[in-house]
């Protein structure tokens, strides 16, 4: 897991901007701990900080295809699990090779297949190719968007970068915010393409972006089909098993320290029981992975339970680790930790944005670096509330009838930090015509019954927005503790049988996730395969919330440009006792804007 940073301009001389590249390169160094290098050439530069993790002497980056008048360059972002089998492929078809890294196969794959390469991929990637005989640029992202990549034009051409941080240290692109991409950000409609920076783009999931002399052209090379299923539950049990598994397989290599995130819910406790017998299997009886999970030094005493939780996680993890049968830790946190101004500094820097989820984001922040002291990958059980239907929204009657994005009925504008009426967002009605937009992409097939039609259209909307933002959240935090996380979950033949599902058969024993709940009999303690769904844990400390009453209050000044005073105030004369999750959300908002407009200093164009 890495960087990738870099321009192509038809109108400059690139080998002339050395000290641009290379400061674009540094800015992505959390990313890439291991090493780091430039490409220069007439037309383009490229970028690289590496996270070494697979060949870590023969992976470096950027990569020429051959050392002397390289005909294409490659900086690559990920890992594609496949690698093996098209290194074979390749061979037969007359490519040779010079190292064990994935990195040489993505390079030589785009030797043989050009423009259509990302297809023969699986895995999570981003990466650029610089073409020198044709002069073109090719930019790739995987087909869910684990992997971050994102765009924006300068003279005669365009820049492109892991993170929006690295294209600010090019010359000709600043950060600037217009209320376009405030309505952007504070929808919470996750749409991906357009983002809260003027001019900045994220080359969509599923895409492929094109730059040559002729211009700039993008297409999709993959996204969400329906289709009908003829499996009987047996059968589609049997198979979910069968495709969990072997993604969880594919994804266990490493020439690095791995590790599970093992939180005690169905999702992880799963998944790391597939990678624990799968290492006991490669590595002997006595094989055992690493598993970690969150909780808070005051949650045993603290916890109370609210719209995303039902329950106190750590006895579950604990269960579930002996269990399986993992090398478990707990990592405990202190909630004063959690308002550290450098470590709340990080989280907004790693996100480039104001939007998260606040103490929650801290957390995972120091969550990975404790686990980076031990481990360079991580397993994550990301997205099976997607894929298998876990989220309330999908089994509440109110959110199934709500004409809006079911997650704004859990967050609502409680959560969200209330924007100043004078800038004139018109945020009603941007959502309306959002939502209009994202049910028409919806994919359908004929004869569908109503609960069924409903019900694609609530696993698309989660599957294609809700699931962004979180597997934003997961790769800048970790990997801005230099830890690559990886979600078997999002394997794109998984997500595309289970999609075909009718919701029938994917609720039959009237629960969420009824599927991997059938699929992990026998991979998980009976407590953990019966319990409700539960969020990220959150820490319950009066004193944090005092604490960040305090934050707010102290910065509401610097934001007043932004921000509704007046709906934020009564947030800030609540007692610490009593301050619900939304309106704690609220003051979190309020504290990373203030963070964030401090950092960047951006232009508001409002």
């Amino acid at each position: 897991m890495c960087g990738i940073t870099g321009w192509a301009s038809f109108h400059t001389d690139a080998r002339t901007q050395a000290p641009v590249i290379e400061a674009m390169t540094a800015t992505l160094a959390p990313r890439g701990p291991d090493a780091g290098g430039v490409w220069l050439g007439e037309r383009a530069a490229v970028g690289h900080r590496r996270l070494a993790v697979i060949d870590i002497e023969g992976g470096r980056q950027p990569m020429p295809d051959r050392a002397n008048e390289p005909t294409a360059v490659l900086s690559y972002s990920g890992e594609v699990y496949n690698h093996h089998e098209l290194r074979d492929q390749l061979r037969t078809l007359g490519h040779e090779f010079r190292t064990r890294s994935d990195t040489e196969v993505v390079l030589r794959a785009y030797a043989e297949w050009g423009e259509g390469v990302a297809e023969h991929l699986d895995g999570m990637f981003a990466f650029a190719v610089w073409d020198e005989r044709a002069q073109r640029l090719l930019l790739v992202r995987d087909r869910l968007g684990v992997k971050p990549l994102f765009w924006a034009r300068i003279e005669g051409g365009l820049a492109f970068a892991s993170e929006p941080k690295a294209l600010f240290a090019h010359p000709e692109i600043r950060p600037r915010v217009d209320t376009d991409g405030l309505r952007e950000a504070y929808s919470l409609l996750f749409t991906t393409g357009p983002t809260i920076w003027s001019g900045v783009r994220e080359v969509e999931p599923g895409g492929v972006l094109v730059l040559d002399r002729d211009g700039v052209r993008e297409r999709r090379y993959w996204q969400l089909a329906a289709g009908y299923h003829d499996d009987g539950r047996d059968e589609t049990v049997a198979r979910v098993h069968d495709l969990v598994s072997t993604a969880a397989r594919a994804q266990l290599e490493a020439d690095v320290p791995l590790c599970s995130l093992l939180s005690g819910g169905i999702d992880s406790t799963v998944l790391t029981a597939l990678l624990a017998d799968e290492l006991r299997l490669r590595e002997g009886p006595d094989a055992r992975i690493r598993s970690y999970a969150v909780d808070y030094s005051d949650q045993a005493e603290q916890f109370t339970g609210d719209v995303l939780r039902t329950g106190y996680d750590t006895p579950y993890a604990t269960e579930a680790g002996a269990f399986i049968g993992t090398d478990h830790s707990t990592v405990v946190l202190d909630p004063h930790a959690l308002l550290d101004p450098e470590h709340r500094k990080a989280v907004v820097v790693a996100r480039d944005s104001p939007i998260g989820v606040g103490d929650m984001d801290t957390s995972l922040y120091l969550l990975f670096g404790e686990i980076r002291r031990h481990s360079t990958v991580a397993l994550s059980g990301e997205a099976a509330d997607e894929v298998f239907g876990g989220y309330p929204w999908f089994h509440n009657p109110k959110a199934l009838a709500a004409p809006t994005f079911p997650w704004l009925l859990v967050t609502g504008d409680d959560a969200a930090m209330p924007l100043n009426p004078e800038l004139g967002l018109n945020m009603g009605e941007f959502r309306a015509d959002t939502y209009r937009d994202a049910l028409a992409a919806v994919p359908h097939i004929e004869g569908e019954t109503e609960t069924e039609h409903r019900q694609r259209e609530m696993q698309h909307l989660s599957l294609t927005r809700w699931l962004r933002q979180l597997l934003h959240r997961k790769d800048r935090l970790s990997m801005a503790q230099g830890l690559e996380v990886r979600v078997p979950y999002c394997d794109h033949r998984l997500v595309e049988y289970a999609y075909s599902v009718p919701w029938a058969l994917k609720s039959f024993d009237g629960r969420e996730k009824s599927l991997l709940r059938a699929a992990g009999a026998g991979l998980a303690p009976d407590s953990v395969l019966l319990r409700p769904k539960n969020h990220y844990p959150a820490t319950h400390h009066p004193d944090y919330n005092r604490g960040l009453q305090d934050m707010a209050r102290e910065v509401l000044p610097s934001v007043r440009e932004l921000a509704d005073e007046t709906r934020i105030k009564p947030c800030l004369d609540t007692p610490p006792d009593r301050l619900e999750w939304g309106h704690r959300l609220r003051l979190e908002r309020v504290v990373d804007l203030a963070l964030w407009l401090d950092h960047y200093r951006p232009e508001l164009a409002l």
